[in-house]
């Protein structure tokens, strides 16, 4: 991947040089994509090494969650129903899929594998492929804007493999974690800005990628569009000034940018607003769209980074016992989202100020703007001093992203930087010290990434178990027949979501009561909110259980029958994982026999009550 040849003026100015003759060598993309997928593989080793349709990160928590979503798709093109909207959660209200993290394109792209090996197969494709494909087309992009391959490898590392991506991979949160989309969209308009290749199939381009990221992650898209909004202010305050655009560095790729490719990206995005109008207003006022903040409370209510966490994260200790008892990550700590690593940190920092000093490209400045910006709305509120979003979270949309997830804008910029940086500097010292510069520059940028590295020492591979589904989802739920409602125990919304990758194991051949995620939580409930608070109680295992008292009794009678409730599943078997039990199978079976006010017969490892609606409203 080293390129050894002199620096020429073109070199040297970094941007768009001439690329004619990588065209007749595909090595070095070809090689890193190749050690990026190998990377992406050992990252995960103990699904790929053990049984990938059945080990992932859990079969609970947000992982139960996607796993559902990947298994949908499927089903909705085989039975005739939307890709959008389902009331096979939520029954019968429904789940407005587009309000939720389904990740959508990705679950459509992957409905083959999902058909041929399973919905956890096809999730593990996708946990595989995030990282790789996100450090990829970083690759692609530093292509453009260095000139030595090696520099532009290890940009690709920083942002595919970054801390903040890895921990959203071990959490599950793929809609996060897939962000190869990013990199292109700024692919194509830097070629419009520096007229590199055909207007009309770069604006289609962007069109496609602004349109499957919607469909990917509406919050990184709403965030990239945020941060293009800052580039673009930037650009537009210092476009006809000369203070980056210093006589040493000027070349014909380094000139004063025209305004031509401004009306391409305005077709694309008024394009794109076309292609989108229906799913955007679907997401907005479609059946069972969420009112009001999406994250209206839980952890993520208000979660954001400070200027140590960025540094140096500390590991979610408390997060990590929680998620072992009652569903998640089941491996070691994991550093906190916010985190970058101390020596990327340090080496774009230092990377910045040097090329603003010496070279005062107008690239360079616009990607530190961004940084900065996205770097303070990161901030979380609460730290004993004011940050942005204090103001700018009541704005439209915006308030429904998770302030932590500016670091993803943050850890691009010094991904970018930091390439550009190390190419600057073998442009510098090779004339100087020779071709021995080189390997020497190769060790500086890997020692750069050891204190990310060192952040993940105790989860390298990537902890994976296997999914059990208990007997009664894997024999008797095929026979129940259709139009059956199962509130299964532990009840979703209690945040013990297991019960969604049952389903999904299952064929999806019942709907369900209740659901994870932003749309589980009481105050959505409607009239059926005392009953759910009453049965998240009698699941989760904190705080005194319910009695239940003769008006808890009532409240779930009430909320079975608006549901529609057909059968009632408390899974008995023994060998199912702690955070699959809620309370316990002999707390849940004397609860709901005394709600019900009859006995469950057992089936498959497992206490039913059936025609629950039926018998509650006569």
């Amino acid at each position: 991947m080293t390129r050894t040849d002199n620096p020429t003026a073109t070199e040297v100015s970094g941007p768009d040089h001439a690329n004619a003759s990588r065209s007749r060598h595909p090595g070095p993309v070809t090689t890193a994509a190749a050690l990026y997928l190998a990377a992406a593989a050992v990252l995960w080793w103990q699904v790929w090494s053990t049984h990938p349709t059945s080990v992932t990160t859990c079969g609970c928590g947000d992982a139960a969650r996607f796993t559902w979503f990947f298994s949908w798709p499927g089903y909705a093109l085989t039975h005739g129903q939307s890709l959008w909207f389902t009331t096979w959660l939520f029954h019968p209200g429904g789940l407005n899929l587009l309000d939720d993290t389904s990740v959508v394109a990705l679950a459509l792209l992957l409905a083959p594998v999902t058909a041929l090996f399973g919905p956890v197969a096809a999730m593990n494709v996708a946990l595989t492929l995030a990282p790789a494909f996100s450090a990829f087309t970083m690759f692609l992009l530093l292509r453009r804007w260095v000139t030595w391959s090696p520099a532009a490898f290890l940009g690709g590392v920083v942002f595919g493999f970054s801390p903040f991506v890895l921990t959203s991979l071990a959490l599950n949160q793929i809609n996060i974690a897939f962000l190869g989309l990013l990199p292109l969209m700024v692919l194509v308009v830097n070629d419009l800005v520096t007229g590199r290749g055909s207007p009309r199939w770069l604006t289609a381009s962007l069109v496609g990628l602004l349109v499957v990221q919607f469909f990917v992650s509406t919050e990184v898209l709403l965030i990239a569009g945020l941060m293009a909004t800052v580039a673009l202010v930037g650009y537009a305050a210092v476009r006809t000034s000369d203070r980056f655009r210093s006589p040493p560095t000027r070349t014909r790729n380094d000139q004063s940018p025209s305004t031509t490719w401004i009306p391409p990206v305005v077709l694309a995005l008024a394009v794109a607003g076309v292609v989108l109008a229906y799913p955007l207003g679907f997401l907005l006022w479609g059946p069972a769209h969420l009112d009001g903040p999406v994250w209206s409370s839980g952890s993520l209510a208000h979660y954001g980074t400070t200027w140590s966490m960025l540094w140096w994260p500390q590991p979610m200790v408390s997060l990590r016992e929680a998620m072992l008892q009652f569903g998640g990550y089941q491996g070691a700590a994991l550093p906190a989202l916010g985190g970058l690593g101390a020596g990327v940190v340090i080496a774009g920092a230092a990377g910045s100020i040097w090329l603003l000093v010496t070279r005062r490209n107008l690239r360079v400045g616009l990607l530190v703007l961004v940084g900065l910006v996205a770097t303070v709305l990161s901030l979380a509120p609460g730290q004993g001093y004011w940050v942005p979003w204090s103001t700018i979270e009541s704005w439209p949309g915006v308030g429904n992203i998770v302030e932590v997830r500016f670091v993803l804008v943050v850890m691009f910029v010094l991904a970018a930087v930091g390439a550009i940086a190390l190419d600057q500097l073998r442009v510098t010292l090779l004339p100087r010290l020779g071709p021995a510069v080189l390997p020497l520059l190769v060790v500086l940028g890997v020692l750069v990434l050891v204190p990310s590295a060192a952040l993940f020492a105790g989860n390298l591979p990537l902890t994976a178990v296997k999914v059990v589904t208990p007997t009664w989802y894997e024999t008797a739920a095929g026979r129940v027949g259709a139009h059956q409602v199962v509130l299964a125990y532990p009840v979703p919304f209690s945040g013990l979501q297991s019960s969604q990758v049952w389903q999904a194991e299952a064929g999806n051949v019942f709907a369900q009561a209740g659901g994870g995620g932003p749309a589980g939580e009481a105050s959505r409930a409607g009239v059926a909110a005392p009953g759910f608070t009453v049965l998240a109680a009698a699941s989760l295992p904190l705080g005194p259980a319910p009695g239940p008292t003769v008006a808890q009794r009532a409240s779930v009678r009430r909320a079975l029958v608006h549901w529609g409730v057909t059968l009632v599943v408390v899974s008995a078997q023994r060998d199912l994982p702690g955070y699959d039990f809620g309370r316990g199978p002999r707390y849940a079976r004397t609860f709901f026999t005394a709600v019900l006010g009859w006995s469950p017969a057992f089936q498959d490892g497992a206490w039913v009550w059936s025609d629950v609606s039926a018998r509650l409203g006569s």
